[in-house]
């Protein structure tokens, strides 16, 4: 139990990694609020789940790209679980075109809940923490999007390559208050928004040709939110930590030689 008696906030909580984070760090003792839009709809059942380990969890429907609405989640979280310790943003939104045809209300909402939503949440956060002159851990969802450029991606690319730079500004201004700023990169994960995007046969034979011959898990992917919150990484901050399975080694360019 490395988290035991600790409090967390985890955006875009109802599923992929945001909610295989708040299960990791529920199962290591932490209490954890669940942040997401889709709430209203699940009937309390992720939080039960989470419960039923002997942990406080609440869920909270959230719009992450409304400030107003972050702050007073977190407020609550306050009120509810009796502090806060971890930040998570996972919450994410994309839209895949060519930016010259893009609909822009999708490009604008790639940007808006992708980066701004993690802003907003690393801020309000952060504020809390300073106002109570207390440590904490932040962990933002990043991506290898955010250097590789991915055609049809663009406002994905942008807002992830925006989330690098933040976590890493933010991490130099709040080294100080022994706040830490991390980011993680997925790999290729196996999560309902690749269904968006991918047909299942698509993803099944796609998923062959990487080093390891699948998709990442996002239990995998969480275990490493738990290691970058638990007090043996103290001294990390600023910096990505790569969950991939090797999809950034230059695995396409081999992709039907029979070298892999």
């Amino acid at each position: 139990m490395r988290l035991a008696g600790k409090k967390a906030l985890v955006t875009g909580a109802a599923g992929g990694i945001g909610w295989a984070s708040a299960r990791a760090l529920a199962a290591e003792g932490a209490d954890v609020a669940l942040l997401d839009l889709r709430w209203p709809g699940f009937g309390g059942s992720s939080a039960l789940q989470l419960q039923s380990l002997g942990h406080k969890a609440i869920e909270i429907s959230c719009d992450v790209t409304d400030r107003l609405a972050v702050e007073a989640a977190i407020e609550r979280t306050e009120k509810e679980l009796g502090g806060l310790d971890f930040l998570v943003t996972s919450a994410v939104f994309s839209d895949r075109e060519m930016f010259t045809e893009a609909n822009i209300d999708g490009f604008q909402k790639t940007i808006d809940v992708t980066m701004w939503g993690a802003f907003w949440a690393l801020r309000g956060f952060s504020r809390h923490l300073i106002a109570r002159n207390r440590p904490g851990s932040a962990v933002l969802v990043s991506s290898p999007h955010a250097y590789i450029a991915t055609p049809s991606c663009m406002a994905y690319n942008m807002a992830k390559a925006a989330l690098d730079m933040m976590g890493k500004t933010a991490a130099m201004e709040l080294g100080p208050k022994q706040i830490r700023v991390n980011m993680i990169y997925p790999g290729w994960t196996d999560t309902p928004g690749e269904r968006k995007f991918f047909t299942e046969e698509t993803l099944l034979q796609a998923s062959k040709q990487l080093p390891q011959g699948r998709l990442m898990k996002p239990e995998e992917v969480a275990r490493g939110v738990v290691f970058l919150c638990e007090d043996g990484s103290d001294c990390i901050t600023g910096t990505i930590l790569s969950i991939d399975g090797g999809s950034q080694l230059p695995w396409w360019s081999k992709r039907g030689t029979g070298e892999f």
